[in-house]
C-alpha cells in the first residue's frame, strides 16, 4: 500500500536526520530515487521551488513527494511521516531540556551533531549542484554558463547581505529570461 510505504519513509527520514531539511535532503534524495518516484532532475526542480515557498523544506519536499506518488492522501501521509518525529521529539527534549542542558554529555552530544549536520548539508549541496551544473545531452555550453551567471550573482548578492525573497525573485526572473532568450 502506497500510503503506507510514504508514511514508513519520511517516517524514517524524519526520525533519523538531525538539523532539518537540508540535513535531510541526501535521504530523501536517496529513498526517492530508490523507490522510484521522481528522477533526480526532479528532486532538483522541487528543491527549488521547495524554497522559495512558504513553510519548512522538509514538510514542502515530503508532500510533493507524497503528491505527485499518491495525490492528496499520499502529500498526506508523506508530510505526517515526516512531521510526527520532530513533533514527538521536540514534546520530550522540551519537558527534559532544563534539567539537562548544563550536562556535559547533552554538551557534547550537540558538539559532535554539529559537523555531521554541516557534513550532510555539504554532501547534499555538491549532489544537487553536480545536477544543476551539469550540461545534459543536447544542451548548450550557454545554458551551463547562465546557471554559472545566476549563481554568481545570487552568490555575491547573498553575501552583501540582500533580503532572501529578493534573491529568489532575481534568480526566477534571470532564469526565465535566459530560457526565453536560449529558446528553452
Amino acid at each position: 500500500m502506497i500510503y503506507l510505504e510514504l508514511f514508513w519513509t519520511f517516517f524514517r527520514i524524519g526520525l533519523f536526520t538531525f538539523g532539518g531539511g537540508y540535513a535531510m535532503l541526501p535521504l530523501i534524495q536517496s529513498e526517492v530515487l530508490a523507490h522510484g518516484w521522481m528522477s533526480l532532475e526532479d528532486i532538483v526542480n522541487f528543491v527549488a521551488v521547495s524554497e522559495s515557498t512558504p513553510g519548512p523544506f522538509a514538510v514542502n519536499i515530503a508532500t510533493y513527494v507524497g503528491r505527485i506518488t499518491a495525490g492528496v492522501g499520499g502529500a498526506a501521509c508523506a508530510t505526517l511521516g515526516v512531521v510526527l518525529p520532530s513533533f514527538a521529539v521536540i514534546l520530550i527534549v522540551a519537558k527534559f531540556y532544563g534539567k539537562f542542558r548544563n550536562s556535559r554529555a547533552v554538551e557534547g552530544a550537540m558538539s559532535g551533531l554539529r559537523p555531521a549536520v554541516v557534513g550532510l548539508i555539504a554532501a547534499a549541496l555538491l549532489s544537487i549542484g553536480r545536477e544543476v551544473f551539469a550540461v545534459p545531452p543536447g544542451a548548450s555550453w550557454a545554458q551551463a554558463g547562465v546557471s554559472a551567471g545566476i549563481f554568481i550573482a545570487i552568490a555575491v548578492l547573498a553575501f552583501q547581505k540582500k533580503h532572501p525573497v529578493l534573491l529568489i525573485g532575481l534568480s526566477a526572473v534571470a532564469g526565465v529570461a535566459a530560457g526565453y532568450a536560449l529558446g528553452l
